[in-house]
């Protein structure tokens, strides 16, 4: 699990990396709403998922990131953040540790690359997925007239990294 390498980099500099993150967010125009918010709530946020990624990735299940993700949505959609800026602000996130990893990360060997190819993979499948119950997040804090969007049900699985819904 060459992978674990570059996920244990990553936690190293989280706070590089939140930081960078959060200068990202706040400068956009397409992430505007997040103005509202503290620069440290924000940079908070980015530490709790670039510290324990580790975490994130290997040992959290599908139902932790529902639930994680489903809160964050609706206390952003509370604090006036619209759902396409929490949406692009997600993107800028997983955008940002990309370009970390292609600065920081070289490989070396097949090996190596496979393990990076791998990490890129499990980065964008745990991203998607924040998307995903962050949408249902701000779909539930909807206002009462608004029409109600039902979420198609999804395979319960342990074992998210590797499996397509």
């Amino acid at each position: 699990m060459l992978y674990l390498k570059l996920v244990r980099m990553i936690e190293k500099h989280y706070e590089t990396l939140a930081q960078g993150l959060t200068e990202q967010i706040l400068r956009s125009e397409r992430t505007s709403d997040f103005r509202k918010i503290s620069p440290e709530e924000l940079q908070l946020a980015a530490v709790e998922v670039y510290r324990n990624l580790g975490s994130w990735l290997l040992q959290k299940t599908e139902d932790d990131i529902e639930r994680r993700f489903r809160a964050i949505a609706a206390h952003r959609a509370a604090q006036g953040v619209g759902l396409e800026q929490f949406v692009w602000a997600l993107m800028i996130s997983r955008d940002h540790l990309s370009r970390f990893l292609q600065c920081e990360a070289f490989a070396d060997s097949v090996l190596e690359l496979h393990g990076e190819m791998e990490l890129h993979h499990m980065l964008n499948q745990f991203f998607d997925r924040a998307v995903y119950y962050g949408i249902l997040g701000y779909n539930k804090t909807a206002p009462v007239n608004s029409p109600k969007r039902g979420a198609p049900e999804r395979p319960r699985s342990t074992n998210w990294p590797y499996q397509f819904a």
